[in-house]
């Protein structure tokens, strides 16, 4: 059985000023870390940025705005084009502002590969280590 999904999109990275320019986000899943999606984003064969998501706040961003801190996700339309629109916040600055970089994907690709790692772990189905763990710790005490 295959434990693990990866999906490689061509995603838009909105720069202030610049506008959208076209950057490579490689989505990984595996199902040893059900709860979490890796996404690498790289352009011209540089890693730019590495993040790893909560699988089920992922899906809900294609639906509603979520996330509150480094990581927001909401759907947005942009005619024709139904897109997720991802915002990262990096570490404080000594001036106190934040870097921040704003991403568009193309939403039914992020759905699609959502309903691959469904078929590996169904919502619900997680199981990590630490539900072993707890389980032999409560078995002897």
């Amino acid at each position: 059985m295959n434990t693990f999904v990866h999906k490689t999109l061509v995603v838009q990275l909105h720069a202030p000023g610049t506008g959208r320019f076209p950057v490579l986000a490689h989505l990984g899943y595996d199902a040893d870390d059900p709860f979490a999606v890796t996404i690498v984003f790289a352009h011209d064969g540089h890693v730019l940025a590495q993040w790893r998501l909560d699988r089920e706040m992922l899906a809900e961003g294609l639906n509603r705005p979520v996330g509150v801190g480094d990581v927001r996700l909401r759907p947005a339309d942009t005619g024709m084009w139904h897109e997720l629109r991802l915002e990262f916040l990096g570490e404080p600055r000594p001036d106190g502002g934040r870097q921040r970089a704003v991403v568009h994907a193309w939403a039914p690709a992020v759905a699609m590969f959502l309903r691959e790692t469904r078929e590996i772990v169904p919502p619900g189905r997680e199981r990590s280590p630490v539900d072993e763990l707890l389980a032999d710790i409560l078995a002897t005490g």
